[in-house]
Order: structure tokens, then C-alpha cells, then sequence
């Protein structure tokens, strides 16, 4: 009885985290300037709307129906918002696949583009989401946690 307990207030965390990280994405990406134009930020919003649906699922009956994919699910998501973050923040562009970013328009002041140089170190400096950041590995660490429970329970 004792490990139904601490699977279900492992399920229950769980879903707080992918809730909290599925609206967090889906924020991030819905309210940026230029966002949901960019590949990251339709990435980042599709992600937020599936994994705000897979927190839901986990705290209703359904939740059993999704059997030992629920902690993979969970470190496949992470590691895609951990990708995704490393990419803006490598690049400095919220529109990775595209060539083009939030620089351009941050470069083309008064000065005719001559900051080119510390605009783009400016720009990267400031694309990554620490948030975001943050929240990926809280949910890398739960997915985790859940295939372990999972292992465990198993053998009992």
C-alpha cells in the first residue's frame, strides 16, 4: 500500500511540473515579440500544448493507460527544451533554422549596423531562458524519478 502511495504523490508531482513547464513554454512562446514565427518558439509552443495535456492526463485515470512511457515521455520533452535552449543560445537567434533571428532588427539602429560585433553578443546573452532552462531539468530529474519508481515497484 505503501508504494501505491508514493507512485500516486510521484504522479501527482509530476504533473505539477509538466503543468508548470507546458504553460511556461507555451507563454514563453505564444507571448515573445516574433516568437511563434520563429522555429524555436513553434517548437516551444507545440511542446508546452503536449506536455500541459500529458500533466492533465497524469493526474486523472487515464494516467495508468499511459503505463511506463509516462518518465521517458518526460526526459524526451527536457531534453528537447534543453536542445532547443542550447541552439538559441549558441546561435543568439530565436529562429535557428531559418538564418535569420532577433539581431537583425537589434542591429539596424541609428549607427547603420556598425555594433554588428556587440549586438550579436548582446542578442545571445539574452536568448536563453534560464526559466526555461530551469524547468527542463526539474522534468529531466522527474522522468528520471518515475523510470526508477517504475523499476523498483516492478520487482515488489
Amino acid at each position: 500500500m505503501e508504494t501505491m502511495n508514493t507512485s500516486d504523490t510521484i504522479r501527482q508531482y509530476s504533473a505539477a511540473i509538466a503543468l508548470v513547464s507546458g504553460v511556461y513554454s507555451l507563454l514563453s512562446a505564444t507571448t515573445g515579440s516574433g516568437m511563434m514565427s520563429s522555429n524555436s518558439g513553434l517548437l516551444m509552443a507545440l511542446l508546452g500544448v503536449v506536455v500541459v495535456v500529458h500533466g492533465v492526463v497524469l493526474l486523472t485515470p487515464y494516467a495508468s493507460r499511459l503505463g511506463n512511457a509516462s518518465g521517458p515521455l518526460m526526459i524526451g520533452y527536457s531534453l528537447v527544451m534543453l536542445l532547443n535552449q542550447a541552439l538559441v543560445g549558441v546561435t543568439g537567434s530565436m529562429n535557428w533554422g531559418m538564418g535569420g533571428g532577433m539581431e537583425s532588427g537589434m542591429n539596424g539602429g541609428m549607427d547603420g549596423g556598425m555594433s554588428g560585433g556587440m549586438g550579436s553578443t548582446m542578442t545571445a546573452g539574452m536568448a536563453w531562458d534560464l526559466g526555461m532552462v530551469a524547468l527542463a531539468v526539474l522534468m529531466l530529474f522527474s522522468g528520471i524519478i518515475m523510470m526508477n519508481r517504475r523499476n523498483d515497484s516492478s520487482g515488489m
